[in-house]
């Protein structure tokens, strides 16, 4: 694959050479991986340890008449069998959504949905005890849709919500909405529905547990949040926090679908503490299909209005959402999928209506990109027709209206730096795109997208003060330093970050810092590896860590060296007098001077991002230090005999603000990229077509993802425009460059064939359905028709900072007759 970098600037240094960052080091953890040492979950063995297996329920809905265990414990081998009754209280990852039990209690409402637990000498003898398990059911209808959960409102899945099987209904509007539409030239309204698809990690989800003598409590897992599993052990099994150790193992992958507490790692800690001895599980993939928490069905009506020159005058947009049996991040989701529809257009005027529904099917939750996907892929498509309908270039009429740097949107997210523009030139230069488009011979055609992504969450998961990111530095008398951290490195490469950006600070190798990640009983809190946060969050603790362990030796080796401080540069594992060179000491010596002036050596960082402008409730889910921007180019080939759509290349331009490392940076530019192909063209999680709703695909072998013969030529472009607000400038990478991809590709396909799918994944039945209706005179389009009628709530109607509102709620004014 061809990969190109456009550098600009230094990373906001004030032009101070940099030795690491923005230098292609290889991870600090790469040659563990590739010679296998790495240590991940299921590869913990512990003397005496037992094996545990979950008994899932094959019903979809139903209540729990009685479960029989006798058979199960009396299988020699078996140590223990816990049901519901043993841990009977609720959690969940959001403080709204606590509707989940380590084991069912009273009611299955997924077919996977736990109802048992066995723990036994080897994994053949729980399997076979998890199978003497009898349970009978009495059977529930089933609610199988969207459109079934708005319109069925009995029986409930769950007791709590918006109404009905209705988790979560927002209803927000900025500015005069049909003074807008008034004033536009055309106005479109389209549907769209983006199938929800699985993340599809390497490692399957595992997790060990031990209860030491002391009543003291260990898990290891393979997660991305050890902060947020821990507060849930401590509530589901009622222990002091304190006495709860979680240590978040090398996770095979994340993407978002290791981020929930999930129900194995309470189990497994029960199961511990029943027998006193530890207890491992490890998922099947085809328990991980159904622990699933990935891409959300969504189903979208756009409304927008816009000048003659492609200028957007008002967007209403509505997304409903298929949520699967419970709540996980769910009302996040939802936000997510209406907040950021601002931060890469000028949208003066925007309302939106978003739902969130219980079905019966595995829970939906965060997966890449996190809720941004499907609206992005939405609109990038309604611009596109827009473009088509008007005679204008797309890509000109997108870098035409990008929001202006350091600019506050509608709804109140507070934009910094803004590389969108570069990259879509960089794009359109390097694909010719002005040579291709509407140029190509029939089957052929490009098409262009572009998308925005946060740098972290504005606000914690359970609100409060406190840093989201800490780091504590100790540096030793042989100059090596430890970095400890909670964030856990999902294969992204954050603990790489750490050591590249301590390193940068004190002027030494990368490989001289050991890095110490995610236990709970060793680090500072770090909220986890989710929303694109760690390279800006836990890379500004770390730095601000660096900067004061800098200080401290400053002081010291100044006296020593009889120089001013300022005239001191760390580099090359020393430091010295910048206008005397050769004055100078190793930084093993200026740690062993700063510890005889000061003692012990350690110093600690957070980081707490800044307070959101918007003061309406709803205002938290959006705001960022900072968006990432990226733009991307697919060409395709399109056999109109056979539907099937071939991408044969795409270019890829990514606003990085600093590459701390570019080769990691591209490497995740191009996992977002492959990420996408498949999210495009084949990944979706389907069921059999009945009121069972059986999973119809729970397998690798089944479930298709594109290999290595599917994916395509990648061209990537680096745009570095240091952001004020990351370490050395630097923005996220991790989901931003996956979402233009999808509607890109969509796009593409109508400049190849003339015809428009609106959905993913684009398969080739719909691909020839629209071709077919196009031959019969008709459109030529494959999607859905329109949303259900919803009763929305009254909108919550915010006055937009043009409009000199403040960022609350308007004041309603109550009329009497």
């Amino acid at each position: 694959m061809g990969t190109s970098n456009n550098g600009h600037g230094n990373g906001g240094t004030n032009g101070k050479e940099l030795k690491v960052v923005g230098k292609p080091f290889r991870k600090v953890d790469a040659r563990a991986k590739c010679a296998g040492q790495t240590k991940f979950a299921d590869d913990i063995v512990l003397p005496r340890m037992l094996f545990a297996k979950l008994l899932r329920s094959h019903e979809p809905h139903a209540i729990i008449k009685s479960i029989d265990t006798s058979k199960a414990r009396a299988l020699p081998g078996v140590l223990a069998v816990i049901t519901g009754k043993d841990l009977p209280i609720p959690y969940g990852i959001l403080p709204v959504s606590q509707d989940e039990h380590t084991l069912c209690l009273d009611r299955v409402r997924f077919i996977g949905d736990p109802v048992a637990a066995v723990a036994a000498v080897d994994e053949d003898t729980a399997f076979d005890a998890m199978n003497l398990i009898e349970v009978e059911y009495e059977k529930l209808n089933t609610i199988t849709s969207i459109e079934e959960a708005v319109m069925i409102d009995e029986p409930r899945i769950h007791e709590y919500g918006d109404g009905g099987n209705v988790h979560k209904k927002v209803h927000l509007e900025f500015g005069d909405l049909d003074k807008g539409f008034a004033e536009a030239d055309l106005i479109r309204e389209d549907v769209f529905f983006y199938e929800g698809n699985t993340h599809l990690p390497m490692e399957q989800h595992a997790a060990v547990a031990h209860y030491d003598p002391d009543n003291k409590l260990t898990l290891w897992s393979s997660t991305q949040t050890p902060h947020y599993v821990h507060r849930a052990l401590a509530k589901v099994l009622e222990m002091r926090p304190a006495h709860i150790r979680v240590i978040a193992t090398p996770n095979g992958g994340g993407f978002g679908g290791k981020s929930d507490p999930f129900n194995h790692e309470v189990a497994v800690c029960k199961l511990a503490m029943l027998t006193g001895r530890p207890v491992k599980i490890t998922l099947t993939r085809e328990e991980v299909f159904y622990c699933h928490r990935g891409r959300h069905p969504v189903l979208m009506k756009s409304r927008i209005g816009v000048k003659k020159d492609g200028a957007i005058t008002a967007l209403d947009f509505q997304s409903l959402l298929d949520g699967g049996a419970y709540g996980s991040y769910g009302v996040a989701s939802t936000f997510y999928t209406g907040a950021l529809q601002t931060v890469t257009y000028d949208v003066p005027r925007y309302r939106f209506r978003g739902l969130r529904a219980f079905t019966n099917k595995p829970p939906c939750g965060p997966k890449r990109g996190h809720g941004t996907p499907q609206p992005r892929f939405a609109l990038e498509i309604q611009l596109d027709k827009i473009a088509d309908q008007l005679n204008l270039d797309p890509a000109e009429m997108r870098l035409k209206h990008l929001v202006p740097p350091n600019s506050l949107t509608a709804n109140y997210l507070r934009v910094g730096s803004m590389g969108l523009g570069k990259c879509i030139e960089k794009i359109v230069e390097g694909s010719d795109w002005k040579q291709k488009y509407r140029k190509l011979p029939f089957g052929k055609g490009v098409g262009i997208a572009c998308s925005s992504y946060i740098c972290g969450a504005g606000l914690p998961i359970y609100w409060n003060n406190m840093p989201h990111s800490g780091v504590q530095l100790g540096l030793d008398r042989q100059g090596g330093v430890r970095v400890q951290c909670g964030s856990i490195d999902i294969g992204q490469g954050s603990d790489s970050v750490l050591a590249y950006v301590v390193a940068e600070v004190l002027g030494i190798d990368p490989f001289d810092i050991r890095v110490v990640t995610a236990d709970t009983d060793l680090t500072p809190v770090d909220l986890g590896s989710y929303s694109s946060r760690v390279t800006l969050m836990t890379g500004n603790a770390a730095l601000q860590a660096a900067e004061r362990a800098r200080e401290l030796l400053s002081i010291a080796v100044a006296e020593k060296l009889k120089a001013p401080i300022e005239n001191l540069s760390f580099a090359d594992r020393r430091v010295f007098d910048v206008e005397n060179p050769e004055m100078g000491v190793t930084f093993a010596e200026a740690v062993v001077l700063a510890e005889t002036k000061f003692g012990t050596i350690g110093t600690v960082g957070s980081y707490t991002p800044p307070a959101s402008p918007g003061k309406f409730k709803g205002a938290g889910v959006g705001p960022s230090p900072a968006y990432s921007y990226s733009a991307a180019i697919a060409e395709a080939d399109v056999d109109p005999e056979t539907g099937i759509v071939t991408v044969e290349r795409i270019w890829i331009g990514h606003d990085i603000g600093q590459s701390i490392n570019p080769m990691l940076v591209m490497g995740q530019v191009e996992g977002g990229v492959y990420m996408g192909l498949g999210e495009a063209l084949m990944e979706e999680m389907i069921y059999r077509a009945n009121r069972n709703v059986v999973h119809k695909f729970p397998s690798l072998l089944e479930y298709k993802s594109p290999t290595t013969m599917e994916m395509c030529d990648v061209k990537t472009y680096l745009i570095e425009d240091a952001d004020p607000n990351g370490p050395f400038g630097a923005k996220e990478v991790g989901q931003g460059p996956l979402l233009p991809v999808m509607p890109a590709i969509a796009n593409a396909v109508y400049d190849a064939v003339g015809v428009r799918v609106d959905e993913v994944p684009i398969t080739p039945e719909k691909v020839l359905m629209a071709l077919r209706d196009k031959a019969k005179g008709k459109e030529g389009r494959f999607g859905p028709k329109d949303v259900p009628a919803v009763e929305w709530p009254t909108p919550m109607k915010v006055q937009t900072p043009a409009e000199g509102g403040d960022g609350r709620e308007m004041p309603r004014v109550a009329i009497h007759s």
